[in-house]
């Protein structure tokens, strides 16, 4: 394992200006500012300045939901932050899309069942998930708590 030299930071491994380029022409990488409500330039910028120095720790500010709503940001409650990252969990928030649907694998052409093997989906429908209304309210209780739940 080699020691690196103190000081010497630990980033881009091709010149910086070929990487913003690309940045600059991945649509992805535009769809990933627009969410997180930066100009693309100003992201690229800031995912430069982060792959130029791997060691370099994010900022983070913690403030007050007053001195949030003092500065016009929306204040949410746990309830609000529950509900979104169950949505999230779920894929239902939007722009989030189906993460499957990238996917190269469709099980009707040919698939499973040309292959004369057993199939989880016989009749070709997607199987849906039973909602427990109970499950979900001890899972919302336990992020009001700040709790993980049960561990074992």
């Amino acid at each position: 394992m080699s020691q690196q030299a103190p000081g010497k930071k630990r980033g881009l491994s091709r010149p910086v200006e070929v990487v913003r380029a690309e940045l600059l022409k991945d649509p992805e990488t535009k769809r990933i500012a627009d969410a997180v409500g930066m100009k693309l330039e100003d992201y690229v910028e800031l995912v430069l300045e982060y792959a130029q120095d791997k060691d370099k720790e994010p900022m983070l500010n913690v403030v007050s939901d007053e001195e949030l709503k003092a500065n016009g940001f929306p204040v949410h409650t746990v309830e609000e932050v529950g509900e979104f990252l169950v949505a999230g969990a779920k894929g239902e928030l939007p722009g989030q899309g189906n993460p499957f649907a990238k996917s190269e694998f469709e099980a009707g052409k040919g698939g499973a069942a040309a292959a004369g093997k057993p199939s989880l989906n016989p009749a070709g429908e997607a199987p849906k998930a039973p909602q427990d209304e109970a499950k979900r309210q001890e899972l919302m209780d336990q992020l009001k708590k700040g709790g993980g739940g049960t561990r074992g």
